[in-house]
């Protein structure tokens, strides 16, 4: 797999990923979130582990706990992260949700450079278009009412992106299968306690539906297993600040479903000229980075 088959791969993971809140409406009302992440990570766990469960335990064993143990770690994370996105969204209508959940892009380079990673100079410029996009949408609607869901949500580009770098080296070191399947794994288990936490009826206080068991299937192979698979292949041969760069074209296919599904489906809204332009600037920068403008070569094919 070259630069740029890697970068279309996570073009395919970001369209998943803005599948997920259609999926979710999908889901009746009154059942946890919890348990939608516990049965979907826990199901794509095992679908990924059947075929694969030889690679899985082979890399367990040659990386030992410290392996383990950087899986709980990203598990975690994830968890954190996840919490401040539901919690920061609650603050802003749809558009300008998925616009500020792009704003890992702007965390991405500074994390990395507190890490003492290097980032190109194409990557740079890179965001800084996808940056101006972003600001251009948000920057007019910002208010003390929903400045302190803007904070939030910081918070959680930053643990996204360390989630990300975490990711993106691990699968450089260890078997990509055997990292999705540890932390998947360990992502379920997680849910599993917080949902019991809040409910200890567990499965028993959930109406199992043919619309809750259809979503839950689309969601498990789309969202779990698929764009989790494609994301860990392809990151191996980018950037996690170029990875992210890549990822901000889910707020595009966001609008797109948003324009194209009914009202009973996807919460409608208004595509203003502001909004257009902010979504060009982040096709525009994230096309310069998937084309890679400014130099970069090809990686070497798998």
């Amino acid at each position: 797999m070259n630069r740029l088959q890697a970068n279309l791969c996570l073009v395919c993971v970001t369209l998943c990923w803005a599948a997920e809140v259609v999926i979710y409406a999908c889901i009746p009302e009154g059942v946890s979130e919890y348990a939608t992440i516990c049965v979907t990570s826990l199901v794509g766990t095992l679908l990924m582990l059947v075929p694969f469960w030889r690679r899985v335990v082979d890399t367990v064993r040659k990386g030992g706990w410290r392996f383990v143990a950087a899986g709980l770690v990203v598990a975690v994370l994830s968890t954190v992260y996840n919490q401040h996105f539901i919690a920061g969204l609650k603050f802003f209508n749809v558009v300008d949700g998925a616009f500020a959940t792009c704003m890992t892009v702007i965390t991405m380079p500074l994390v990395m450079l507190a890490m003492r990673r290097r980032v190109s100079l194409s990557t740079w410029i890179s965001v800084a278009i996808v940056t101006a996009g972003i600001l251009l949408v948000l920057v007019p609607t910002l208010s003390a009412a929903n400045t302190e869901g803007l904070l939030v949500l910081l918070v959680g580009c930053v643990f996204c992106s360390i989630v990300t770098i975490l990711i993106a080296d691990l699968v450089r070191k260890h078997d990509p299968i055997a990292v999705a399947v540890v932390r998947e794994g360990i992502v379920a288990l997680i849910a599993l306690g917080t949902w019991f936490l809040h409910d200890h009826r567990l499965f028993a206080g959930i109406p199992i539906t043919r619309s809750l068991f259809a979503a839950w299937a689309v969601y498990t192979y789309f969202i779990v297993v698929l764009a989790l698979v494609l994301n860990v292949f392809a990151i191996r041969r980018v950037s996690a600040a170029d990875a992210t760069v890549v990822y901000s074209l889910q707020v595009v296919f966001s609008l797109i479903l948003g324009v194209l599904l009914p009202a009973g489906v996807i919460e409608q809204f208004e595509l203003s000229p502001r909004v257009l332009a902010g979504a060009g600037l982040v096709v525009a920068g994230s096309i310069a980075e998937i084309l890679g403008f400014g130099g970069k070569g090809k990686e070497a094919e798998e």
